[in-house]
């Protein structure tokens, strides 16, 4: 017995559309279920996940400033995935544009101007599309796998993040603690309201979102990245090159995500450490996809991804549950929006491993 993934000939547009829906559904399910079985109420746990973070003003500030790096990088990955190019490490692309951005404020720390921060901001963009043109020369020259390659390169990006702060440019007056001097006023995002903490990221992200979707339904280029995506052979004979969007998808979603990277360092953190991100490289893959690799899908799938992480922070304090939920729930969530999806386009039929002999060979 064996079971086989026959594709569907058609699929329904309302099951695909309301997949999102039916995958955070059941998602809450199984994690109100997680809940029971840990001794906790599961009203009460899901309430402190999904409703409690959303009651006040700062924590309305905090999820707009977990949302924006997650809006930043699935929209660049989104790109990616309809070209059918599967770039893993934005998260490395994330640290090294958090990095390649912070050269002006951490080794120039006297330089006070109003041009340093718009400096930083193009730095950080040309180093993660910098780290993402690795994977993409190695697949275009080698043939080498981008999912191997860009995931690997996430660790090295780290190591390297740590061995800085760590080493030069760790903070001489900083009592031993592995981060850099704090950025000068002009090198640090401005915040939007006066009432929280949410800066200029989340704006660049609602612009790159729309600006993305905008490209994908009314220019040659978001044609060729389609075309390219559903089929190779297809883009060739309409004079599309597949090596070509090899490297503007990959540049393109690495320049998104090093602007992630040094907008949350500008904006939220104030310096660089050993640790920027909470894993919003590997996270934005969930959003990119539950936002059905549409920008402006992204956008509200972002937001709920962001939501969790604020929720797991709520959870720990008023119910006493660790912060590993957090990922628990990510990680459902991506399971059931690729099931859901799945089971949409493909029928499932479990066939028989025994050999038939045919009527006739039987009666000869």
């Amino acid at each position: 017995m064996r079971i086989e993934l026959e594709k569907r000939p058609q699929a329904s547009r309302l099951y695909s559309a309301l997949s999102p829906l039916l995958a955070l559904a059941l998602t809450l399910i199984i994690g109100a279920i997680m809940f029971l079985l840990l001794g906790k109420n599961p009203i009460e746990a899901l309430y402190s996940f999904f409703i409690e973070p959303l009651l006040e003003v700062w924590s309305l500030h905090e999820l707009a400033i977990k949302a924006a790096p997650l809006i930043l990088i699935a929209v660049g990955l989104s790109i990616c995935y309809r070209s059918n190019n599967w770039n893993i490490g934005a998260e490395g692309q994330f640290t090294i544009g958090a990095i390649t951005g912070s050269i002006l404020p951490v080794l120039y720390p006297e330089w006070h101007s109003p041009m340093i921060l718009p400096l930083m901001l193009v730095m950080g963009m040309l180093g993660g599309a910098a780290y993402a043109a690795i994977p993409a020369f190695l697949k275009t020259r080698l043939n080498t796998n981008e999912i191997l390659t860009s995931l690997m390169l996430v660790y090295i990006a780290q190591l390297f993040l740590d061995w800085l702060v760590r080493g030069m440019w760790r903070d001489p007056q900083g009592y031993n603690f592995p981060q850099t001097k704090s950025f000068v006023s002009e090198a640090v995002l401005p915040e939007i309201l006066s009432s929280g903490r949410a800066h200029w990221a989340i704006i660049f992200a609602i612009v790159a979102a729309v600006l993305v979707w905008f490209m994908n339904r009314f220019t040659l280029k978001g044609f060729e990245v389609t075309v390219l995506g559903q089929s190779e052979r297809a883009g060739r004979f309409a004079g599309f090159s597949p090596r070509g969007m090899v490297w503007f998808s990959m540049l393109f979603s690495g320049a998104l995500a090093g602007l992630a990277g040094i907008s949350e360092v500008s904006g939220s953190i104030g310096h660089v450490q050993p640790t920027i991100s909470p894993g919003y490289g590997f996270t934005a893959i969930i959003v990119a996809f539950l936002g059905r690799l549409n920008p402006l899908g992204i956008i509200a799938s972002g937001f709920v991804l962001a939501l969790t992480y604020l929720g797991g922070e709520a959870a720990q304090l008023s119910i006493g549950v660790s912060d590993k939920v957090t990922r628990v729930f990510q990680g459902l969530l991506l399971f059931f929006v690729l099931s859901c999806d799945t089971l949409i386009l493909y029928k499932i039929r479990i066939v028989s491993s025994r050999l038939r002999v045919p009527v006739r060979e039987a009666a000869e």
